[in-house]
C-alpha cells in the first residue's frame, strides 16, 4: 500500500508499578546478576541475546524481531537525578517532566494544546483505559477516554436510532446553556460537548476498519486495536495512550513479568504488523516505560522499589540502537543498593516532541535538554 505524508503520531505505554529493568534487558554475562538476585533472574540460556552482555526477556520475541529490524531504540539507565520510591510522586514527575517541583500540567496535555491551541479536534488525544493519565491532564484541553471503543458513545445501549438522537439532543441542551454566567457550568458544558462531538466520531473508525492481522484477546493488545482502527480513521489523533500496570513485583516476580511482558510484546507485534499492512509504520513512534526500575537484589520472591530504569522507542522512523550506558552492579556505584540513572527522561521527551509531534520542546519539558538520536531525519 503506497503511503502519503501525514502527520505522525505518538503512542504511549505505561507500565504501571515499576518495571525491572533487571529482568527486562537482562545483563546475563555479569556475574553480579545473578550474585545479587539468586531467586529472581533470567536464566543466561533463556535470554534472546542482543549483544554478548545483554539480551531481551525470553517472553519478548516480536520486540526482539523489531530489534533486529533496527526499529527499537533501547534507552538505558533513562530517570532523573534524585530517585524517590512512590509510585505516585515518580509518576507524577514522569507525567509533569517536573522533577523537582509539582507540576500543574501533563505533559503531553501541554503537547495537544500546542498541536490544538484552539481545541478544534477533541480527538487529537485520546487515552484508551479508564480515568485520565496525570500526563494528558491540562486545563481547557479535550482528552477522550475509552473504555471499549466498540460501545463507545453516548447512549449507545439505546437501540432506537430515534429515541437516541431525542436523548443526544436533550443532553446538548443540558450542557449548552448561556455562557459566562456560571464558571462550573460553562466548564461542565465545555466537557459535555466535547464529548458529545467525540463520541459519535469515535463510534465511525471500527466500521471503516479492515486488516488481516489477528490481536491477542489480552486487553492491552485489543486496546492497540482500537488505537489502529483510530489512526486508520485519519480522525486527526496525534497521542495515544494506554496503561499496563501489576508491575509492582514485591513478590512472585518471574512468572508475573514474564507474562507481562509477554502481553506487551505480543500487542506491539500485532500492531506494527498492522501498521506496515497499512502502510503507515514510519508515521507512528510507541514508547514504553515505567516510573522506576527495581533493586539490584532481590528479597527472595520478588524486587523491592528502586531507580533506574529502561525506556523503549519502537517504530519504522526510529534509530534503532542502544542509548545511554547500562548503569553498573557494582556496589560503590550503586545508589542506596539500586541502580543510578544516568539519563534525564526529558532528553527522550524532546526528540518525540520535535520530530515526531512538531513542537518546541523546552515550554513542555521545562527546560532544554540534549535531545537523543531517536528519530531518523
Amino acid at each position: 500500500m503506497t503511503t502519503t505524508n501525514r502527520e505522525k503520531s505518538l503512542v504511549v505505554i505505561q507500565l504501571t508499578g515499576g518495571n525491572d529493568y533487571l529482568n527486562t534487558l537482562v545483563p546475563y554475562s555479569n556475574g553480579l546478576y545473578y550474585d545479587s538476585r539468586p531467586v529472581v533472574n533470567i536464566p543466561a540460556d533463556q535470554v534472546l541475546r542482543i549483544d554478548d552482555h545483554v539480551g531481551f526477556n525470553p517472553n519478548m520475541p516480536e520486540i526482539d524481531q523489531l530489534w533486529h529490524e533496527d526499529k527499537v531504540a533501547i534507552i538505558n539507565g533513562i530517570g532523573y537525578f534524585n530517585p524517590n520510591r512512590s509510585h505516585f510522586r515518580s509518576m507524577d514527575i514522569w507525567h509533569t517532566a517536573e522533577p523537582d517541583a509539582i507540576g500543574a500540567e501533563g505533559w503531553l496535555g501541554r503537547a495537544i494544546r500546542d498541536l490544538d491551541p484552539k481545541g478544534e479536534n477533541v480527538l487529537t488525544g485520546i487515552h484508551f483505559g479508564r480515568g485520565l493519565p496525570r500526563a494528558l491532564g491540562c486545563r481547557g484541553v479535550p482528552v477522550a477516554s475509552v473504555g471499549d471503543l466498540e460501545t463507545y458513545g453516548l447512549f449507545p445501549d439505546i437501540q432506537d436510532e430515534l429515541l437516541r438522537q431525542y436523548t443526544l439532543e436533550a443532553f446538548s441542551m443540558m450542557y449548552g446553556a448561556e455562557k459566562g454566567k456560571d464558571a462550573v457550568m460553562d466548564y461542565l458544558g465545555q466537557t459535555g460537548g466535547d464529548a458529545l462531538k467525540g463520541a459519535d466520531t469515535l463510534r465511525t473508525a471500527p466500521e471503516m476498519y479492515s486488516s488481516t492481522i489477528e490481536y491477542a484477546p489480552h486487553a492491552l493488545a485489543q486496546s492497540m486495536k482500537s488505537m489502529a482502527q483510530v489512526l486508520f480513521a485519519d480522525l486527526g489523533t496525534r497521542v495515544f495512550y494506554t496503561v499496563h500496570s501489576s508491575y509492582d513485583t514485591h513478590s512472585g516476580e518471574v512468572p508475573t513479568h514474564n507474562m507481562l511482558w509477554g502481553q506487551v510484546s505480543s500487542a506491539v507485534g500485532d500492531f506494527t504488523a498492522d501498521l506496515k499492512e497499512h502502510g503507515r509504520e514510519d508515521e507512528v513512534a510507541i514508547l514504553i516505560f515505567s516510573e522506576f526500575g527495581r533493586r539490584i537484589k532481590d528479597n527472595g520472591s520478588g524486587c523491592d522499589h528502586g531507580s533506574g530504569g529502561v525506556a523503549f522507542l519502537i517504530g519504522g522512523g526510529v534509530n534503532g540502537g542502544m542509548y545511554g550506558e547500562y548503569p553498573s552492579l557494582k556496589e560503590e556505584d550503586q545508589i542506596e543498593g539500586d541502580l543510578k540513572s544516568n539519563n534525564d527522561f526529558r532528553s527522550t521527551y524532546t526528540p518525540i516532541l520535535e520530530q515526531v509531534l512538531g513542537l518546541d520542546a523546552p515550554s513542555i519539558v521545562n527546560g532544554q535538554f540534549e535531545a537523543l538520536d531517536l528519530i531518523r531525519s
